[in-house]
């Protein structure tokens, strides 16, 4: 230990740094699809070491900047893969792009880094500055969360148990407390076993909260069948494949016997007032022989504007969900002024000038009061929350189809695996190519179905009522406690002084 001391005083900076994006690099294994989450607590923890050897909040900044690059170019490559492959945008400004936004998102761990060797505390001061790094991430520019530090405890850390409390961010404060825990442990002998008690601690009231009933069930279960269509993005919206898209999902549908029924994201390629009447009633014709309804993704339009939307045929009288929260130059144009030229010349997308929705109302189908979110907005858990304790039983609908193989799916999961224990609720989740899956209000996958297949997961929903404080507090709980720890750690700092 003494000589890696020596080390990380004496080495050039740049040394250093190569470190610090290699441990980035090995965080992402932290998060799902490997769910290694005790991972991020040593990576952090040699992190927070390096950055408490280091002379000045300057080379803090650098090494934290280091280590988001590494964290965020290999945990989020794919985005490379939806310009490039996909929106056929040129290879050299894909990887440019991608590269920018990385960089950007890095810059978040670099300043919470510079910030809390700058208060003279940096053990206390950095967690919370992370934490608060990973909150703001998730609303400035409308907010990218990915990887957000909490998420890489899903499902089976006993820090879980936080969530339905204080919820994501809580937790990677919590997370990143950990680590700086094992730091404090590794530079101060005298008080290794203060810091390993606050460790157990930590994780012993993690595991309590994690058995609190803070939701119950109601009813008896409901059959479902999540179609997954696997419709290759390169065709999807072409015009000579739609009817065959059509006709796959209607047969898919007639396959399936469940009274609640839900299809993909867009899965039907054109707007929903193009749709044969005929189609319509064909498929009503089979939830009602169901006792049910059918969800379904489609594009509407309204009052010249255009929305990305799940609507429900059935027995139920007639219901739509458009969502609100969209993607920033996927589904919107920020900025159409300045950025209009790169979807004119680079970028071929579909369906980039949407609208948003307004309303966040569950929807009351198949007997179920069901929480409708489409694609990332289950990313934010506040905006998830708005819709509880109403509703009982959430439902995502996605196409993840646009990162091609690569572990997006896998991560996308994860965050629904959050939203269910923050709220106490089931989540099913209905895919394109995957990932499609029934989750438990616990978080823990019930059923999982294979990647890039056409096929239909056919299982049962509980729907539960109840509220955990999450759901009551949203972030402000996290907010409040963070604010009052940088107060006394503010205060602590000067007394010491």
């Amino acid at each position: 230990m003494s000589r890696f001391k020596h080390w990380a005083q004496q080495a050039p900076l740049w040394q250093r740094a190569l470190l610090a994006l290699a441990l980035g690099a090995v965080t992402v294994l932290g998060f799902a699809p490997y769910y290694l989450f005790w991972l991020p607590w040593l990576s952090l923890a040699i992190l927070l070491f390096l950055w408490q050897q280091a002379s000045s909040a300057g080379q803090v900044f650098k090494l934290g900047l280091a280590f988001g690059i590494g964290l965020y170019c290999v945990g989020i490559y794919w985005i490379y893969i939806s310009l490039h492959d996909f929106g056929g945008m040129p290879w050299w400004f894909a990887g440019f792009s991608t590269f920018c936004l990385c960089a950007f998102m890095a810059l978040f761990p670099a300043l919470s880094g510079y910030l809390a060797k700058r208060s003279g505390n940096l053990l206390w001061m950095a967690p919370l500055l992370w934490a608060l790094s990973d909150w703001v991430r998730s609303w400035i520019f409308t907010g990218f969360p990915w990887l957000t530090l909490g998420y890489s405890q899903a499902p089976s850390s006993p820090l879980v148990g936080y969530l339905p409390v204080i919820g994501v961010y809580g937790v990677s404060a919590l997370t990143a407390g950990i680590a700086a825990s094992l730091t404090y442990a590794w530079l101060n002998n005298a008080n290794r076993l203060r810091a390993c008690i606050l460790t157990v601690a930590l994780l012993a009231v993690g595991s309590v909260l994690a058995v609190i009933p803070w939701s119950h069930p109601v009813g008896q279960p409901v059959t479902v069948a999540l179609l997954q269509g696997n419709i290759s993005q390169t065709i999807k919206w072409s015009p000579e494949q739609a009817q065959r898209t059509l006709r796959q999902y209607l047969d898919m549908v007639r396959m399936a016997e469940a009274k609640l029924i839900v299809l993909p994201e867009t899965a039907l390629p054109m707007l929903a007032e193009q749709i044969d009447p005929s189609y319509l009633a064909a498929l009503k014709q089979h939830a009602v022989s169901q006792q049910g309804d059918i969800l379904l993704g489609v594009v509407e339009a309204k009052n010249n504007n255009y929305y990305n939307s799940a609507i429900s045929v059935g027995t139920s009288p007639a219901q739509s969900y458009a969502k609100s929260h969209l993607v920033p130059f996927g589904e919107y144009i920020p900025l159409k002024g300045v950025f209009g030229w790169i979807y004119e010349d680079l970028l071929h997308m579909p369906l980039s000038d949407l609208s948003r929705g307004t309303s966040r109302k569950p929807l009351h189908i198949a007997g179920q009061k069901i929480g409708v979110n489409i694609c990332y907005e289950d990313v934010f858990g506040e905006e998830i929350a708005q819709q509880l304790p109403e509703a009982e039983l959430l439902v995502n609908i996605s196409n993840d189809a646009w990162y091609g193989r690569s572990f997006a799916a896998e991560q996308h999961m994860q965050f629904s695996q959050v939203r269910a224990i923050e709220t106490g609720r089931m989540v099913l989740r209905s895919t394109n190519t995957g990932a499609t899956a029934i989750i438990g209000h616990d978080g823990q996958i019930r059923q999982h179905a294979p990647h890039d297949e056409g096929l239909i997961l056919v299982g049962k929903a509980q729907s539960y009522q109840g509220s955990t404080p999450y759901v009551w507090w949203g972030n402000y709980l996290f907010i409040i406690l963070s604010a009052l720890g940088l107060l006394i750690s503010h205060r602590c700092t000067r007394r010491s002084a």
